[in-house]
């Protein structure tokens, strides 16, 4: 499903020709760092490196043998850090094996919040905490119609950001760039769900137009490729913020096979001031494939309402 090596050099070729950073290529999003600074490190921004050294070796035993559950998110990090001997999953979470993650890169942050400077994702507005209850009450009811379930688990969209704790499993952490004088497409190995950026200077749709993953329009600040996104839909759900989010995000390439990725998110109705995350991203000599999570998700979906479904309690 990938380009072939011959059209990645194309693509190449022309960026350089349109004087645009190359940004193109397969990248890998797999830190270890958590997204917030966990309680344990408040007022400590950066690990010595004897001290990350120490986790590599935890992480190593922890989950290259198979042994330990599927950490995804921040428990990678988190497990290596408290020193456990076998990582079980929390209750409710997915409950894989270990031998199904991509290998974990930890380095010396202690968050991907760069701003504000104590790591944390800032306070909810009361607005905020309103609508967070009333998702949790919903939840407790089980869904029987197919609209009730996420859009995730209907295969639909993951959204953007893709922050907030890697998955830590290949599909989830691979992405492609193909980027032309006019374009920039970003194609995610799960639920092919591709953003195509404008870079001819078009502005936003109209206010009243809406989409899942929202309006994005690009352009160059130097090397680094700037992307303003709106118009985001009531439907869309990025921890809690819906249609009022707004995000800017920078892609420079810092080194021949690292790619730093910074995102600033702003709603006002959701928290108190703008916050913003970054991440590293590493170039992959790998492709990206077919990921068999398609829209409708239809053989899981029926697991997921039979059991409440007439029949299903009958059962």
């Amino acid at each position: 499903m990938g380009l072939s090596c011959r059209c990645l050099s194309a693509i190449a070729l022309a960026s350089l020709t349109y004087g645009q950073s190359d940004l193109s290529g397969v990248w890998l999003s797999n830190s270890a760092t958590p997204l917030e600074r966990p309680a344990a490190l408040a007022g400590k921004a950066y690990l010595t490196d004897a001290e990350v050294v120490e986790l590599k070796k935890r992480a190593d035993k922890l989950f290259s043998n198979g042994n330990s559950d599927f950490a995804s998110g921040d428990n990678a990090f988190l497990a290596a850090y408290t020193n456990v001997e076998h990582f079980k999953n929390p209750a409710g979470q997915s409950t894989g094996g270990s031998e199904e993650m991509v290998k974990r890169e930890f380095e010396n942050r202690t968050s991907l919040i760069v701003d504000p400077p104590d790591g944390r994702i800032p306070a909810l507005t009361p607005e905020a905490v309103r609508r967070l209850h009333a998702t949790e009450e919903a939840a407790k009811i089980p869904p029987t119609r197919a609209e009730q379930l996420t859009n995730p688990l209907r295969c639909l969209t993951f959204g953007v950001p893709r922050i907030g704790g890697n998955f830590g499993a290949g599909p989830y952490s691979y992405y492609r760039i193909v980027q032309s004088k006019d374009y920039v497409a970003i194609l995610p190995e799960m639920i092919h769900d591709a953003r195509i950026i404008p870079l001819d200077g078009r502005p936003h749709l109209p206010s009243d137009v809406r989409q899942w993953n929202g309006d994005p329009r690009g352009h160059w600040e130097d090397k680094t490729l700037v992307v303003d996104t709106t118009n985001f839909s009531p439907q869309s759900d990025f921890m809690g913020s819906r249609e009022n989010l707004h995000l800017v995000e920078r892609f420079t390439r810092v080194a021949p096979a690292m790619l730093k990725y910074e995102v600033t998110i702003e709603d006002p109705s959701t928290w108190t001031r703008p916050w913003t995350a970054s991440i590293n991203l590493k170039q992959s000599k790998d492709d990206i494939y077919e990921a068999a999570c398609h829209e409708g998700n239809y053989d899981v979906m029926v697991g997921m309402l039979w059991g409440n479904s007439p029949a299903g309690k009958k059962k």
